[in-house]
Protein backbone atom coordinates (compact mmCIF):
# COMPACT_ATOMS: atom_id res chain seq x y z
CA UNK A 1 0.00 0.00 0.00
CA UNK A 2 2.80 2.52 0.48
CA UNK A 3 4.72 1.84 -2.54
CA UNK A 4 1.17 1.96 -4.23
CA UNK A 5 0.81 5.72 -2.32
CA UNK A 6 4.20 6.93 -3.51
CA UNK A 7 3.91 5.55 -7.07
CA UNK A 8 0.65 7.29 -7.15
CA UNK A 9 1.95 10.73 -5.74
CA UNK A 10 4.55 10.55 -8.27
CA UNK A 11 2.49 9.90 -11.20
CA UNK A 12 0.48 12.80 -10.40
CA UNK A 13 3.50 15.40 -9.82
CA UNK A 14 4.83 13.74 -13.25
CA UNK A 15 1.63 14.40 -15.01
CA UNK A 16 1.20 17.84 -13.45
CA UNK A 17 -2.32 16.62 -12.36
CA UNK A 18 -1.77 17.81 -8.70
CA UNK A 19 -2.25 14.57 -6.95
CA UNK A 20 -5.40 12.38 -6.72
CA UNK A 21 -5.81 12.42 -2.77
CA UNK A 22 -4.34 9.74 -0.61
CA UNK A 23 -7.19 7.25 -1.72
CA UNK A 24 -6.70 8.24 -5.24
CA UNK A 25 -3.07 8.04 -4.97
CA UNK A 26 -3.11 4.19 -3.52
CA UNK A 27 -5.47 2.81 -6.16
CA UNK A 28 -3.91 4.60 -8.62
CA UNK A 29 -0.64 3.23 -7.73
CA UNK A 30 -1.84 -0.33 -7.28
CA UNK A 31 -3.45 -0.73 -10.48
CA UNK A 32 -0.81 1.54 -12.09
CA UNK A 33 1.38 -1.92 -10.97
CA UNK A 34 -0.47 -4.53 -12.09
CA UNK A 35 -0.41 -2.16 -15.76
CA UNK A 36 3.15 -2.16 -15.18
CA UNK A 37 3.81 -5.04 -14.55
CA UNK A 38 1.98 -6.60 -17.90
CA UNK A 39 4.06 -4.29 -19.99
CA UNK A 40 7.37 -4.74 -18.26
CA UNK A 41 6.50 -8.36 -19.16
CA UNK A 42 5.87 -7.90 -22.73
CA UNK A 43 9.27 -5.93 -22.48
CA UNK A 44 10.91 -9.51 -21.00
CA UNK A 45 11.51 -7.60 -17.85
CA UNK A 46 9.80 -10.30 -14.97
CA UNK A 47 10.85 -8.96 -11.64
CA UNK A 48 11.65 -5.25 -10.70
CA UNK A 49 15.07 -5.68 -8.25
CA UNK A 50 13.46 -4.25 -4.94
CA UNK A 51 10.91 -1.64 -3.69
CA UNK A 52 12.34 0.91 -5.94
CA UNK A 53 11.82 -1.01 -9.01
CA UNK A 54 8.28 -2.13 -8.03
CA UNK A 55 7.47 1.59 -7.48
CA UNK A 56 9.39 2.69 -10.80
CA UNK A 57 7.09 0.22 -12.62
CA UNK A 58 3.85 0.84 -10.96
CA UNK A 59 4.87 4.90 -12.10
CA UNK A 60 4.83 3.64 -15.58
CA UNK A 61 1.92 1.43 -15.46
CA UNK A 62 0.08 4.77 -14.07
CA UNK A 63 1.49 6.58 -16.44
CA UNK A 64 -0.13 5.01 -18.92
CA UNK A 65 -3.78 4.46 -17.09
CA UNK A 66 -3.55 8.67 -16.49
CA UNK A 67 -2.43 9.15 -20.18
CA UNK A 68 -4.99 6.74 -21.43
CA UNK A 69 -7.56 8.26 -19.23
CA UNK A 70 -6.96 11.94 -20.76
CA UNK A 71 -6.91 10.12 -24.56
CA UNK A 72 -10.76 8.99 -23.42
CA UNK A 73 -11.54 12.09 -21.96
CA UNK A 74 -10.02 14.33 -24.50
CA UNK A 75 -8.43 16.30 -20.90
CA UNK A 76 -4.96 17.67 -21.59
CA UNK A 77 -2.58 18.02 -18.33
CA UNK A 78 -2.70 21.41 -16.39
CA UNK A 79 0.24 22.89 -17.34
CA UNK A 80 1.74 24.74 -14.44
Amino acid sequence: MIAGLIAGWLTGKLMRTGGYGLAGDIVLGLVGAVIGQWVFGKLGIDRPFGAIGFIAMAVVGAIILVGAIHLIRGAQPSAR
